[in-house]
């Protein structure tokens, strides 16, 4: 009888593991046609930073941790910062809603973001998965709460009072004066000219990545690495 148990066992292993295999190439295939679909790469994208933002995304959406399951937003801080490194997309219809300069902290580094902390006081911008939350009105206007969930890489971002705001050294002109973006205290600060619209499209329970091509971070992730204990 264990025999046969076993041997059950072993065929449903054997069964499972092309089809899970199968799944997994399909949706990789998926996350390759959409980067290509929405032109990413040409938009300055790195297929690194899209491709850990959907894997990371799907295993929080999994978890039913967003509320909204259609859009992500993503930050390559592998881009200086003068680029529009902030890209929000609506995964289920396709569509690329909105490119935007983004601003690092400011201990975090000069024109490229290259140093990230979870420490209060630190004034550097944190990696990882964040879900949106409400927004308030601030000395900013208004503003998003980010709430990072990801343990010791960006989990005291509510206490580190980290979030969207929009500023007046997130423009064009501000780096054509000075060579780079402003920066902030740890915030993903925007432009202040499309702030409501940006704030307002991904408030209340959307997914944030913030990338950095940081090995310990993409090694020790959880929602990267859902099976590692």
């Amino acid at each position: 009888m264990l025999k046969t148990n076993i041997a059950y066992l072993l065929f449903f292993v054997l069964l499972i593991k092309p089809t899970m295999k199968s799944r997994a190439d399909e949706y990789h295939k998926e996350t390759i046609s959409l980067y290509s679909k929405l032109k990413l790469s040409e938009l300055g994208l790195s297929v690194q930073a899209f491709e850990c933002a959907m894997e990371g995304w799907m295993n929080i959406k999994n978890q039913q941790m967003t509320k909204n399951n259609n859009i992500i937003s993503i930050i390559d801080f592998t881009q200086s910062s003068k680029a529009k490194r902030l890209y929000i997309i609506d995964v289920h219809d396709s569509i690329l809603l909105y490119q935007s300069l983004v601003a690092h902290g400011r201990n975090s580094g000069e024109e490229f973001a290259h140093t990230f902390s979870n420490d209060e006081n630190s004034y550097e911008s944190s990696l990882g998965f964040y879900i949106t939350e409400k927004t308030y009105s601030g000395k900013h206007g208004i503003s998003l709460r980010l709430r990072g969930i990801e343990e010791n890489i960006n989990s005291e971002a509510i206490e580190r009072g980290i979030v969207m705001h929009g500023a007046n050294y997130v423009s064009e002109s501000f780096i054509k004066e000075n060579g780079r973006l402003g920066r902030s205290q740890g915030c993903a600060a925007i432009p202040s000219e499309n702030c409501n619209s940006l704030i307002n499209c991904i408030k209340d329970g959307t997914c944030l990545f913030i990338y950095y091509p940081d090995t310990q971070y993409l090694n020790g992730s959880h929602y990267l690495n859902p099976n590692r204990k």
